[in-house]
């Protein structure tokens, strides 16, 4: 065979080379089509079939029953809409407290104890939440008491301050101040000596917190006066403060017809006292004032308008 034979054939076997090759890439890209085709055949006919349509709507069913049972579960957890008031535990002792307790299917706690002159020993000053408050059953309140035994509270040394510096030490320590006594001495309205319940005490005893003190204070070595205040108008704790800056005592106070409740006695104020007001008009220090209190206004002493107008008047003519 001829040099020029051998390229022919070899040239034809390069052709039926490159034909086959092309040939085999068509069938791959055909077969590859033929499945990604046959795949979303099978896949839509899964989608409209009984069996997909059966699936789905167990898979739905299953869904809505877990989110239906969450949601009722939350609901008795939480005690969803059941809010009740909280009752007025204060005044309460520990028996009517379980009890009230009890029957409103709440909790409560104990966490302080305070000294109060205002309900009795063990009984509830205050508690949180208020009462009248909305909470969820089985809400835990959390109670302040009455302490049993009574803050104890150190006194604090006294002699030899003003009235003034007394009165403010032993208010800010926790003490009432209570009856002023004066006996001659050359220290003026200085304090000799401090009494509770008559007995005197010292610096460093111990007395119960809002304890009475009383103070023996010094007149000079005359018979000093003090002016008389006006109280006339004023609420009783405004009045006592005045008279006792005045070096005198506060006497008996009485509430007229018009004070009905613990508010009213709080709200009234002053429309008579003994002795009366009158200008530079002094008394021997540490007498007693006497005062009526009452919630009706028209009680307190009207303006002597008989005197402005003939002042009024005589100014006039002049």
């Amino acid at each position: 065979m001829s040099k020029e034979e051998e390229e022919n054939n070899e040239s034809i076997s390069y052709d039926f080379y490159l034909l086959s090759e092309k040939i085999s890439a068509y069938n791959f890209i055909f077969a590859f089509t033929f499945i990604i085709l046959n795949g979303i055949m099978k896949f839509l006919n899964f989608l409209i079939s009984k069996v997909f349509f059966k699936n789905l709507s167990l898979a739905v069913l299953i869904a809505g029953g877990f989110i239906l049972g969450s949601l009722l579960f939350l609901q008795i957890y939480t005690n969803h809409g059941q809010a009740r008031q909280v009752p007025d535990f204060r005044g309460m002792n520990l028996e009517e407290i379980e009890k009230t307790a009890r029957k409103h299917k709440l909790q409560f706690i104990i966490i302080d104890s305070i000294y109060s002159q205002q309900v009795e020993k063990g009984h509830v000053v205050y508690h949180n939440p208020e009462p009248g408050f909305k909470v969820k059953k089985n809400r835990k309140i959390f109670l302040t008491i009455n302490a049993i035994k009574p803050e104890m509270i150190s006194v604090p040394d006294v002699v030899g301050l003003s009235l003034r510096q007394a009165r403010a030490l032993l208010q800010t320590s926790g003490f009432i101040i209570g009856k002023l006594s004066f006996v001659p001495d050359l220290a003026i309205n200085n304090v000799l000596k401090q009494k509770n319940n008559g007995v005197e005490i010292e610096e460093g005893d111990s007395l119960k917190k809002n304890a009475v003190i009383d103070l023996v204070l010094g007149k000079g070595l005359s018979n000093q006066k003090t002016l008389v205040p006006r109280v006339i108008s004023l609420d009783l704790e405004t009045a006592k403060q005045k008279i006792l800056g005045s070096s005198m005592n506060l006497g008996a106070f009485t509430f007229d017809e018009t004070i009905e409740n613990e508010k009213d006695s709080i709200t009234s104020f002053i429309w008579k006292q003994n002795p009366e007001y009158t200008e530079d008009y002094r008394i021997p220090l540490g007498s007693a004032m006497y005062i009526w209190l009452t919630v009706d206004s028209a009680k307190l002493p009207q303006p002597n308008t008989t005197t402005v107008e003939l002042e009024l008047d005589s100014g006039k003519m002049e």
